[in-house]
């Protein structure tokens, strides 16, 4: 009996274990091609999703982008009898016989992403390659707006994707002529390899517009490739995947590595929802497309914060499966001590109390998932939302500026009128009489800027009225172009008139004053934008169009930097500027285009870059009868004040007195310039640079005591000028003080990390701006000072530049101490160094002279032969280099406190 009741125990205890166990329903193998982080996303979806089916094992094997480790994957999962298999194949038609072997052994097959050259598959779960091909080339037609150079890197070749993408890319750029892909490598679908195929590339053609990589991990790898080129900003990158996180595709759009990327999505959770509905004999769509989506900077932030949100999520929903396997963790225990402990009831009633309240926080955890989805959702429609708000918000603050542009009148022509009257006060310095003229002039550029704004405003409310009256367009203009003569020989530009037929009639009704500011917007674009030494030619002439009447034909060519085909556009539209670099509101293109609009006419723009621009005005030739009265027009600004704004002619040179510090000022402005200026000449020796190119020139040339740099110029901006002035031997050493607009810390950070000493902020104070000068120079005297002192040539530097620029001078003298010919402009010769550069770098470093330096090298030398050789005083004198033995003695005793003869007397 007692063994009976043992077997009973034992065996109820066997079948109580058998009934704690889980219990599995369906297998699943999962063949995945490659290891990286899209599948990595994917097999953690797959994983996830199952959790919520129950009874289902997932095994997930990879084949590591390897052929024959998948083939053996496959047959491994096809020996094991999975009851489902899902496949991402490496290569379509090395995969497809081994599909098909598991498809005629009744195991139902899943493909996903990828294809195969087979149509015996149960389901297909994947986006449409095809069609995200042709969304790509869709965006590389409207980016490139038409027109360019693509380098496309694709996939493995024999991958579906790569082969599809490729087909959709090609299917809608064979129809625009005008977008050239000038070659398609493998890259395999690693960032490595992209790299060097992209570095195999560049070696027979840089000339390319835009890279496109058949996913992000490539695209990343072409651009690393072409930084290091120095090419990354000469081209626009694209990918495909747009997986967030760390370094990928969208972070890289909002760190501004790639231009856009689209939406691969990985699908792990439709996966499984298919492969169930399948093992579950419920209806299932064969083939299951994936949306797609583009992203680039006006999504990617967006993005970024949803992905996070439902990464978030993602990781409370683990923590809660974790709990989840916690409480079975305990209840098998619970079994196992009930067990020995023989208390089969009460085991049994924990149990089932243990399995309720599991299966009750499965359902808890069900509807929290269900509850956040749905708040993320909420979240999504609350961004879209916003960002209706926000363009709403726009327009309102552009109304609201215009109406505040109204105000601005009244204060100014305040301002304006008591200017004036100062300006004619006679007992007025020189000094004062320059800031009232700057006050002046300025005063009437902002009142010509209201007034544009308020035109445009007009025109756009169709409130802006013509006041026409009979003009002979052709004096006129001669009038007009006789303002500009000044500006033309002061930028050594060749600007000439011509009219086609000077018997031809131009007498025309229009508005004077809207004709005169086409006329002098269009010129002052083209002096801005023309360099020295350009030709600026205006040409009149008529013509008679089909739609009937005669026009009157004016245009204005120029020899300047010309617009890119990304720029023209977009040239009238509002607000638009091509360089940031350059002062403007960005209206005046627009507004010449409203007023010739409004005359019934056209304007028109071509350009080639690098080459130079034309613009053409076409305006209807009619003539009124004239009024009996005389119109009474409003007070205007004159258009004299752009002309003022574009002459920027550069003072005579002044050289750089020994005796006296020299202040280079680096600004575009010459108002700014001429400001500054007036602070520091009493004090200083000031010369001038426009932009960065050319203040590194003068720097170099005359290697001042400090610089004054704006960061916002053409040519050159403020941040790589002081870059290449700290990196350039003659320069490196002189302390650099940049002027901004920008209050930003990012661009402060960029200044410093350019090597920038100090920084001002505009509009700032006078007294502020020469204090900090002033301690910056002293500062740098004091360095001076500290490595003056020390007659050892070998501590002077306090830069790597400068310590190798030391030596050097070390060692030349060291070589030629013995010649008593050796000067300084033997010395710079071979430093590469003219004799003023060379005697202001070593000023600047040492406090001492290059002569100087040379004495006391030599000095050091003949006392060093003098205690350590029997050679006697006229012999030494003569080897270090001295030309007498009474100079070489009188120079031994200025510097060392007694002369040969005593040191000689006194060693003995």
């Amino acid at each position: 009996m007692k063994n009976y009741l043992l077997l009973s125990i034992l065996c109820l205890a066997g079948i109580l274990m058998s009934c704690t166990q889980k219990h599995t329903r369906y297998r699943i193998g999962v063949s995945q091609c490659s290891d990286d982080e899209w599948r990595h996303k994917m097999n953690n979806e797959i994983v996830r999703e199952a959790l919520f089916y129950d009874g289902v094992e997932v095994e997930i094997r990879t084949a590591k982008d390897n052929n024959r480790n998948q083939i053996a994957d496959i047959k491994y999962f096809i020996d094991k009898k999975v009851d489902l298999l899902i496949v991402a194949p490496n290569e379509a038609a090395a995969i497809t016989p081994v599909v098909e072997k598991a498809y005629r052994q009744g195991i139902p097959v899943v493909v996903i992403d990828r294809k195969i050259l087979s149509d015996k598959y149960t389901a297909f779960v994947g986006a449409d390659n095809y069609e995200i091909g042709k969304d790509v080339g869709q965006y590389i037609l409207n980016r490139l707006h038409g027109k360019g150079k693509v380098l496309e890197i694709t996939g493995l070749e024999g991958s579906t994707p790569a082969m599809e993408r490729h087909k959709g890319l090609t299917d809608v750029l064979k129809e625009e002529p005008g977008i050239e892909i000038t070659a398609s490598v493998d890259g395999a679908w690693l960032q490595s390899v992209a790299g060097e195929k992209m570095d195999s590339v560049f070696q027979t053609n840089k000339n390319i517009d835009l890279v496109f990589a058949q996913n992000d991990r490539m695209a990343i790898g072409a651009y690393l490739s072409a930084r290091q080129q120095q090419l990354e900003k000469e081209m626009l990158f694209v990918g495909i995947d747009a997986l967030p996180g760390k370094e990928y595709g969208v972070e890289q759009i909002i760190n501004g590595v790639l231009d856009a990327t689209f939406i691969y999505p990985t699908g792990g959770d439709k996966v499984v929802q298919v492969a169930m509905d399948i093992l579950e004999k419920r209806p299932y769509e064969r083939d299951t497309k994936l949306s797609t989506a583009l992203v680039d900077k006006t999504n990617a932030r967006v993005m970024q914060l949803q992905t996070d949100h439902i990464t978030e999520q993602d990781g409370k929903i683990e923590r809660l499966n974790n709990q989840v396997n916690e409480y079975l963790s305990r209840y098998s225990a619970q079994t196992m001590f009930l067990y020995a402990c023989l208390i089969i009831l009460l085991l049994f009633a924990a149990l089932l109390a243990i399995i309720v309240r599991a299966y009750w926080t499965k359902n808890r955890m069900n509807m929290e998932l269900s509850r956040q989805k749905k708040k993320l959702e909420e979240q999504r429609d609350q961004l879209i939302s916003l960002s209706k708000q926000l363009e709403e918000a726009t327009h309102a603050k552009l109304v609201f500026f215009t109406n505040v542009s109204h105000d601005f009148r009244t204060p100014l022509t305040l301002v304006a009128d008591p200017v004036e009257q100062l300006l004619e006060d006679k007992t007025l310095t020189p000094r004062q009489q320059s800031l009232l003229k700057v006050v002046h002039k300025n005063v009437h550029i902002l009142l010509r800027l209201v007034n544009q704004i308020l035109d445009f405003r007009k025109y756009e409310n169709d409130k802006l009225e013509l006041v026409r009256a009979n003009m002979n367009l052709r004096v006129q203009l001669q009038e007009w172009s006789h303002s500009f003569q000044t500006l033309a020989l002061k930028k050594h530009i060749h600007f000439v008139l011509e009219v086609n037929d000077d018997r031809a009639d131009y007498l025309m009704a229009v508005d004077a004053e809207k004709m005169e500011r086409v006329y002098f917007n269009l010129l002052s674009n083209a002096f801005k934008f023309t360099p020295e030494n350009g030709t600026i030619t205006v040409t009149l002439s008529t013509l008679t169009k089909e739609e009937g009447g005669r026009y009157a034909r004016l245009v204005v060519a120029d020899t300047g930097s010309g617009i890119s085909v990304q720029h023209i556009r977009h040239i009238f539209d509002r607000f638009y500027q091509i360089d940031v670099n350059h002062a403007g509101s960005g209206i005046g293109l627009a507004l010449a285009k409203a007023f010739v609009e409004l005359h019934g006419g056209e304007i028109t723009v071509d350009s080639v870059e690098g080459k130079g621009t034309v613009f053409t005005v076409d305006i209807p030739m009619t003539v009124v009868e004239e009024p009996s009265a005389d119109l009474v027009q409003e007070p205007r600004i004159t258009q004299q004040t752009v002309v003022e704004e574009l002459e920027d002619m550069e003072t005579e040179e002044q050289i750089p007195d020994e005796n006296k510090e020299c202040i280079l000022i680096i600004d575009d402005n010459a108002d700014v310039r001429d400001y500054v200026k007036s602070l520091l000449k009493e004090e200083y020796t000031v010369i001038e640079a426009p932009d960065g190119r050319a203040g590194l020139k003068k720097a170099m040339k005359y290697v001042p005591d400090a610089i004054i740099c704006d960061v916002m110029m053409p040519v050159m901006d403020g941040l790589e000028c002081c870059r290449k002035l700290k990196t350039e031997l003659q320069t490196s050493h002189i302390p650099v003080m940049l002027l901004t607009a920008c209050s930003l810390d990012e661009q402060r950070i960029q200044g410093f990390e350019c090597g920038a000493d100090s920084y001002i902020s505009k509009p700032f104070n006078s007294k502020l701006l020469l204090v900090r000068l002033r301690n910056l120079m002293d500062n740098h005297k004091r360095l001076k000072q500290f490595f003056g002192d020390k007659t050892s040539l070998s501590k002077e530097s306090v830069s790597d530049v400068d310590k190798g620029f030391v030596d050097r001078f070390r060692e030349l003298i060291e070589e030629n101490l013995a010649d008593s010919e050796l000067s300084v402009e033997d010395l710079g010769s071979k430093m590469g160094l003219s004799r003023v550069q060379l005697y202001r770098k070593i000023k600047a470093l040492t406090n001492y002279s290059p002569n100087e330096l040379v004495r006391i090298a030599r000095l050091k030398k003949a006392a060093s032969l003098l205690a350590s050789s029997e050679k006697t005083i006229s012999e030494i004198t003569y080897e270090v280099g001295f030309t007498s033995p009474s100079y070489f003695t009188k120079c031994y005793k200025d510097y060392f406190g007694e002369s040969p003869t005593d040191f000689l007397k006194r060693r003995g």
